[in-house]
C-alpha cells in the first residue's frame, strides 16, 4: 500500500448498502448509503460507490466486503435447492439435524458407505447408487453437498463422491471434510448443506462487486469478511461461503469494539432483517466454533459469538393461528418505502 492509497469498505445488507473510504492512517474520508436492490445488486452497490469522491477511486489499494445476505437467507428460510449425498448416515441422524428442511426443496440421499471412528471403511461405497441419484437430481438443484460418517477421519468416500458429481454435472460441490474437523456428523452435514445452498448468493454478490470495480478502473484485491472478523479472498469466499455466514454481524461487532470506549460491553445491531447481539470482554469479542447461532441453526462455523435473531426494522407482522401476533423472521418492504419509490400509490392507500 502506497502513502497515497485508500481502502474501500462495502457492506451489503438486507435494507441498505453502505460504502466507506479510509485513508492510509485509517481515518474516514467519506461514507455513503444507498438502498440495497435485491433484484439487481449492482444498482445499490453502484449508487453507494458513486457518492464517494471520484478522484480517490483510482488510488484504492484494497476493497473489503461484508454482507448479511447469507445470514438473512438462513434466518428467513431461503436458499437454493441442494442435493445432499450422505455416505453411511441413517435416518435418525437426518432427522436430528433437520436436514430435509435445510436442502430447501432439494433432496437428502442416504448412500451406503462410511468409515468408523478409526478411519477404517465400515461399508463399501455404493457409487452406482450415487450415480443414479446425481443424474436424477442434477437438473433440479443448484449445488451438491457431500458428507460421510467420520469423513474427517477418512475423506476417501467424500472425495470419490465429489469426483463423481464433477464428472456428471457442472454444479458446485461441497465436502464436509473441507469445512469442519469436528466429529458431530449430523451438524457437519448441516454445515455442508448451508455452504452449498449459499454459493449462488455469494457468487451473485461478488460478480456484482467485480463488475462495478472494473467499470471504475479499481484494480485492487477484493477481500471478504469472515464470520470471525478476519479477511479471506473473494475466491475463497466462493468456495466456502458458509464462513461468511456471519460476515455482516462480525463486521458490526469488530467495528463497535474499535469504536466503543469500554472494555466490556453488549453490542446489539438491528438491521432490516435481523438483530445481532454479541458480548465484548476485555476489549475483544469471543470467537467460538460451537456457539454460533443463526435463527434455529448451529452450523460448524468459527465465528464471533453472535446471536442472530430474525427480528429487524422490516420484519413482517402477521396474525398466526394459535400464537396471535407474530413478528418475523421474514422481511417485507415497508409501506413508506413503497410510496417513496412510487408516489402515485399514496392516493390509493389513503
Amino acid at each position: 500500500m502506497t502513502l497515497s492509497s485508500f481502502r474501500l469498505g462495502i457492506d451489503t445488507g438486507g435494507t441498505y448498502t453502505d460504502a466507506v473510504l479510509l485513508d492510509p492512517s485509517g481515518a474516514v474520508v467519506s461514507t455513503a448509503k444507498a438502498l440495497t436492490s435485491h433484484h439487481e445488486l449492482t444498482i445499490g452497490i453502484r449508487n453507494a460507490i458513486d457518492q464517494l469522491p471520484g478522484e480517490c477511486l483510482s488510488q484504492i489499494s484494497l476493497v473489503s466486503l461484508s454482507t448479511t445476505l447469507a445470514t438473512n437467507a438462513v434466518v428467513e428460510g431461503r436458499g437454493t435447492p441442494v442435493c445432499l449425498l450422505l455416505a453411511g448416515y441413517n435416518t435418525q441422524q437426518v432427522d436430528k439435524a433437520k436436514l430435509e428442511q435445510i436442502v430447501r426443496g432439494g433432496h437428502c440421499a442416504l448412500i451406503p458407505g462410511g468409515h468408523d471412528a478409526g478411519g477404517s471403511e465400515r461399508e463399501s461405497l455404493d457409487l452406482e447408487c450415487a450415480r443414479q441419484i446425481v443424474i436424477d437430481q442434477r437438473d433440479k438443484v443448484a449445488a451438491f453437498g457431500i458428507s460421510g460418517v467420520f469423513g474427517v477421519r477418512n475423506s476417501d468416500h467424500e472425495v470419490k463422491l465429489r469426483n463423481l458429481v464433477s464428472s456428471l454435472t457442472g454444479k458446485p460441490v461441497t465436502c464436509g471434510h473441507e469445512l469442519a474437523s469436528q466429529l458431530d456428523a449430523p451438524r457437519r452435514a448441516l454445515t455442508v448443506a448451508f455452504n452449498a445452498s449459499l454459493i449462488p448468493y455469494i457468487d451473485e454478490l461478488i460478480r456484482a462487486i467485480k463488475l462495478i470495480l472494473g467499470e471504475r478502473n479499481i484494480h485492487a484485491p477484493l477481500m471478504m469478511v469472515k464470520g470471525d472478523g478476519s479477511l479471506i479472498s473473494a475466491e475463497t469466499a466462493l468456495a466456502r461461503p458458509v464462513e461468511t455466514i456471519l460476515s455482516g454481524p462480525a463486521a458490526s461487532v469488530m467495528g463497535a469494539a474499535q469504536l466503543q470506549p469500554h472494555q466490556n460491553a453488549i453490542i446489539a445491531d438491528m438491521g432490516g432483517t435481523t438483530t445481532d447481539i454479541a458480548i465484548i470482554t476485555d476489549g475483544l469479542p469471543v470467537i467460538n466454533a460451537k456457539a454460533t447461532v443463526i435463527g434455529a441453526w448451529r452450523p460448524m462455523v468459527e465465528a464471533v459469538r453472535v446471536f442472530s435473531l430474525g427480528l429487524g426494522g422490516d420484519s413482517e407482522v402477521r396474525f398466526q393461528g394459535g400464537v396471535g401476533l407474530a413478528i418475523g423472521p421474514r422481511r417485507v418492504v415497508p409501506m413508506s418505502l413503497l410510496v417513496y419509490r412510487y408516489p402515485e400509490v399514496l392516493g390509493t392507500l389513503e
